[in-house]
C-alpha cells in the first residue's frame, strides 16, 4: 500500500506545472474540434484529479509528450516572461492540433503542462496501432514548430528546437494502474531524448511516394511592382496532396530535412515549377526557393538547371534564387563561391524572411542580393505600427544603398499595401495582392485605389498633378520590329527619343531610347550584330512604367531612384495596363519646378497649405462665379496654455496634425477643387460646397478630438485637463485642445470684408461650446441670421 501511495505521489509530481506569475492556459476542445482557453487566474488544475479518473475510466490511453529542447539555457538567456509566452502559445498550438490530427470526440483531451517545458497529452485510445500514433506525435510537433515560429525568442537567431515521443497504456489485471501509467509516460519520455525513428513512420513511406509518383504541384503567386501594378515575377510555391499532412511546404521541406532527402525534394520541386511556369511576359521573372544547404550540395550543378530551363525557353536572367534568411549557413566560404558562381551565370538572388534570421544587414550586404524579401512578421499590421513603418523604411534605405529591391510579403489588407506604397516599397506580394494558383493569370493589378490624393504642404511643397496629365503621344512599334529600321526611324526624326515596344493588346513590353541604341550599335560589330534582329534584343525590358493617376511627384522620384544611366529613359504611361503615352523626364522636372515655384509664393511656411493670397484668390473667384460655397473657419481652443507647457516644437506638431485632418476631411467628404488653406498661427479656412459642410465638420471635429490626445502625457490625457496660466496670468486649469469650426454659407451678395465679419461673430459662438464643436450659420446669406450649433462629440443641441 505504501508503494502505490509513494507511487501516486511520483504521479502527480511528474505532472506538476513550476510556479509561474501567470499560469499556463488550460486547454479544451469544443465541439467544432478548436481550442478555448480559459482566462488566466482561473484555470484548472488538471494533474490533481484528471489522470487518475482517466485511469478508472478507460481500459486503453494514448500518450504524447512534447519537450522544448534546452528549456533551462532558454530560461537563463531570456527570463520566465518571455518563456512563459512560448509556452502558452505551445499549449495552445497542442490544444488546436491535436483533437484534429487525433479526431478526437469533444473533452477527451487531457493536456498536463509539466516541469522543465514538457507537456505531456492524453486521450482515450480508438484502436489505434502505435505506429499511427507516432505519426500524430510527429506531425503535431511539426504543426507547433510552425505555430510559434514567429516568436521574440527566433529574433535573436535562435530556433525552437521541440522533441516528441509517444506511448499507449493498457489496464492490466491485478496491476495497479498508476504504474503501469508511469511506465508508460517514461516510455514516451525515453522516445522524445532519443529522438523518434523516422523509418517507421507512415509519413515517411508517404514522403517517399510523393517524390517516386511526383505528386508535387506547384502554385504561382504574383509580385507586384507598387508604383504599376505591373507583375514583375511569379514567385512558385510547392504544395502536396491535398489530403495529406504533407500537403503544407513547411511540413514537407521539415521531414525532407529530417529525412536527409532536402536536396532530392528542391530538385523535383525546381523541375516542376520550370516546367509548369508557361511563357512569362517581357521582363518577368520566375523565383525559386533554395536552401541555403542546397547551393553547396555536390549533386545541385548548373547542368540540370539550365537544362530543364533551355526546354521551356527560359534563361537563367529570367530566373531568381531565393534563399531564406532563417537558416544558419555553416561553411560560408564555400557557399559566397557558389553564390557567385550561379550569379556569374546571369541567375538572380533574392534574401527571402528578411528580418527575422540569423545575418545581420552587413552578411546581407555581403550577399550582393538583386531583391530583399522582408518577412511577413514585419509586414502584418504595418499601418498600426510605427516601430515596423521605421524598420521597413531603413531596409528601403539600405536596400537601395547596396543596389537591391525591397520586396514586402505577407499584404493581406488594403491599409498595408497603400502604407508601404507610401513608404517607397519597390515591390509587394501577399494575399491582398494575389492569391497563389495555377495557371498563372493576370498580368496587372490594379493598384489606382491604394493612391491617395496627395496632402498638400505637410511635408513641404508637391505637386499633385497626375502624370496622365503630361503625357505625349506614344510612338510604339511591334516586338518583332527590326533594330535598322527603329535606327532609321531615329534618324530621320520621326519621333522624339524614346520608343516603346507593344504587344498586340498595347501592353507595354519594353523602351528603346536613341541614345542607348546608338551606344550598342556603335561598339565593335554592333551594327553586323543586331541590325536585322527583332527589336527586343535592344530595349529595355523593364522601363518604368506609371499608372496615369500617379502623381508627378512621385513619378519623377521614382525616376531620379533609377540606376544612373537609366535616370533620363522617358517614362511610360498606363490605364489598366494599357500604354496611353509616354512622359520624357526632363518635361517632367520642367513641370515640377514651375508649380513649385508658384506654390512658394503663397504657401504657409509651417504646413505648406496655401496662405492668405491663395485664400483672397479662391473666395473672390467663388464670389463671381455666382455659385453658392461654405466657408469654414477653423480655430484651436486653449492652445496657448497648451504651447506654454508643452513647448512651441509640440505646438506645431498640433497645428500640423490639425492641417492634416482638414486636408483628409476636404479629400474624404469634399469635392475636387475643394480648397484647404492655413491663415497663419492656429487658424485655418476651408471652403466646400454647401450641402457637404456639415459632414466635412463633423469628421474634423470627431477626428481631431480623438488624436490630439496623444499629444499629450499619458497622466493628462487621463486627467482631461492641464494646469497652466491664462492671458491674465493666473493659473487655473485647462481642458485639452478642441478645434472650433465657424460655418458661412456665402454667394456673390457677399463680399470679402463682411465674409470676414460674419466668420468672427460664428467662429466666437463656436468657441462659446466647450469640446469639438462647430456652428453652421442659416437665414439670409446678406446678414448673419440664425446660427445651429453642432458638437463634435455628441448629436446636435
Amino acid at each position: 500500500m505504501r508503494i502505490r501511495e509513494a507511487l501516486l505521489d511520483v504521479l502527480k509530481g511528474l505532472l506538476k506545472t513550476t510556479p509561474r506569475e501567470e499560469p499556463l492556459a488550460d486547454t479544451s476542445v469544443t465541439e467544432e474540434g478548436r481550442s478555448r482557453t480559459q482566462r488566466p487566474g482561473t484555470m484548472r488544475q488538471p494533474w490533481e484529479e484528471s489522470p487518475l479518473e482517466m485511469l478508472r475510466a478507460y481500459d486503453a490511453l494514448h500518450i504524447v509528450v512534447l519537450r522544448l529542447v534546452d528549456h533551462a539555457l532558454l530560461h537563463e538567456l531570456y527570463g520566465s516572461e518571455l518563456l512563459s509566452g512560448v509556452e502558452r502559445s505551445i499549449a495552445a498550438s497542442i490544444g488546436e492540433h491535436l483533437p484534429q490530427l487525433g479526431h478526437l470526440p469533444d473533452g477527451t483531451l487531457q493536456l498536463f503542462p509539466a516541469e522543465g517545458g514538457e507537456f505531456v497529452a492524453v486521450w482515450p485510445a480508438q484502436r489505434q496501432r502505435t505506429r499511427r500514433l507516432a505519426d500524430i506525435a510527429y506531425t503535431l510537433k511539426h504543426s507547433v514548430r510552425h505555430a510559434v515560429k514567429d516568436s521574440p525568442l527566433l529574433w535573436s537567431g535562435r530556433d525552437l528546437q521541440i522533441d516528441t515521443g509517444c506511448a499507449v497504456f493498457r489496464k492490466r489485471p491485478d496491476r495497479p494502474v498508476e504504474d503501469d501509467f508511469l511506465r508508460s509516460l517514461d516510455d514516451a519520455r525515453m522516445m522524445a531524448h532519443r529522438n523518434m525513428d523516422l523509418t517507421d513512420l507512415r509519413m515517411a513511406r508517404d514522403f517517399k511516394t510523393i517524390l517516386q509518383e511526383n505528386a508535387l504541384r506547384t502554385l504561382y503567386q504574383p509580385i507586384v511592382h507598387f508604383p504599376t501594378g505591373r507583375i514583375m515575377a511569379w514567385e512558385a510555391l510547392t504544395r502536396g496532396p491535398a489530403d495529406s499532412p504533407l500537403h503544407s511546404p513547411a511540413m514537407l521541406f521539415d521531414v525532407a530535412e529530417e529525412m536527409g532527402m532536402l536536396f532530392a525534394l528542391e530538385r523535383n520541386c525546381r523541375e516542376h515549377a520550370i516546367a509548369d511556369a508557361g511563357t512569362l511576359a517581357a521582363g518577368q521573372k520566375l523565383f525559386l526557393n533554395i536552401h541555403p544547404r542546397t547551393l553547396s550540395d555536390p549533386e545541385f550543378t548548373p547542368g540540370s538547371t539550365l537544362r530543364a530551363l533551355r526546354d521551356t525557353g527560359l534563361r537563367p536572367e529570367d530566373v531568381v534564387f531565393e534563399i531564406t534568411e532563417r537558416h544558419a549557413i555553416k561553411d560560408l566560404t564555400t557557399f559566397y563561391k557558389t553564390l557567385e558562381h550561379y550569379r556569374g551565370q546571369g541567375f538572380g538572388i533574392a534574401i527571402d524572411d528578411a528580418g527575422t534570421g540569423y545575418s545581420g544587414l552587413a552578411s546581407i550586404a555581403e550577399l550582393k542580393p538583386d531583391f530583399i524579401k522582408i518577412d511577413m512578421s514585419l509586414v502584418r499590421g504595418i499601418h498600426r505600427d510605427p516601430v515596423r513603418q521605421a524598420l521597413i523604411e531603413t531596409f528601403i534605405d539600405f536596400a537601395e544603398k547596396i543596389g537591391a529591391r525591397v520586396i514586402a510579403e505577407g499584404i493581406e489588407c488594403r491599409e498595408e499595401a497603400s502604407i508601404l506604397l507610401r513608404m517607397g516599397a519597390h515591390y509587394g506580394q501577399g494575399y491582398y495582392l494575389g492569391r497563389p494558383s495555377y495557371p498563372k493569370h493576370e498580368e496587372y493589378i490594379d493598384l489606382s485605389g491604394l493612391r491617395p490624393a496627395l496632402d498638400i504642404g505637410t511635408s513641404g511643397m508637391a505637386c499633385s498633378m497626375p502624370v496622365g496629365d503630361l503625357a505625349e503621344e506614344a510612338q510604339t512599334v511591334a516586338p518583332d520590329a527590326l533594330v535598322d529600321d527603329i535606327r532609321k526611324r531615329f534618324e530621320d526624326g520621326q519621333q522624339h527619343n524614346g520608343l516603346a515596344v507593344v504587344d498586340a493588346n498595347t501592353h507595354p513590353m519594353g523602351l528603346v531610347m536613341d541614345y542607348h541604341l546608338n551606344r550598342q550599335l556603335s561598339a565593335q560589330y554592333g551594327v553586323a550584330l543586331y541590325s536585322r534582329r527583332a527589336v527586343t534584343c535592344v530595349m529595355d525590358p523593364a522601363p518604368t512604367i506609371l499608372d496615369e493617376s500617379t502623381p508627378a511627384e512621385e513619378a519623377a522620384r521614382i525616376a531620379m531612384a533609377r540606376p544612373r544611366l537609366q535616370a533620363y529613359d522617358d517614362l511610360l504611361v498606363t490605364r489598366e495596363g494599357r500604354l496611353t503615352g509616354i512622359v520624357p523626364v526632363q518635361k517632367l522636372l520642367h513641370t515640377i519646378a514651375e508649380v513649385q515655384v508658384e506654390l512658394a509664393k503663397g504657401t504657409n511656411p509651417l504646413s505648406g497649405l496655401p496662405g492668405n493670397v491663395a485664400i483672397e484668390k479662391e473666395i473672390e473667384t467663388r464670389l463671381a462665379s455666382a455659385r453658392r460655397f461654405a466657408l469654414i473657419y477653423a480655430d484651436l481652443d486653449n492652445f496657448k496654455s497648451y504651447n506654454d507647457t508643452y513647448g512651441f516644437k509640440n505646438g506645431d506638431r498640433i497645428i500640423l496634425l490639425l492641417a492634416r485632418i482638414l486636408a483628409w476631411a476636404i479629400r474624404r467628404h469634399g469635392r475636387k477643387g475643394d480648397l484647404v488653406g492655413h491663415i497663419g498661427g492656429d487658424d485655418f479656412v476651408c471652403i466646400t460646397t454647401p450641402e457637404l459642410a456639415s459632414r466635412v465638420c463633423k469628421g474634423i471635429t470627431r477626428c481631431f478630438g480623438r488624436l490630439v490626445r496623444h499629444c499629450y502625457s499619458a497622466e493628462d490625457r487621463e486627467r482631461g485637463w492641464i494646469m497652466a496660466r491664462g492671458r491674465d496670468g493666473v493659473e487655473r486649469n485647462f481642458p485639452l485642445v478642441s478645434v472650433s469650426l465657424a460655418v458661412l454659407d456665402c454667394g456673390m451678395e457677399n463680399n470679402l470684408l463682411e465674409i470676414g465679419e460674419r466668420a468672427a461673430h460664428v467662429k466666437h459662438l463656436a468657441k462659446a461650446i466647450a469640446g469639438n464643436a462647430y456652428v453652421l450659420e442659416t437665414g439670409n446669406v446678406g446678414g448673419s441670421g440664425d446660427c445651429v450649433c453642432r458638437s463634435g462629440t455628441q448629436s446636435a443641441f
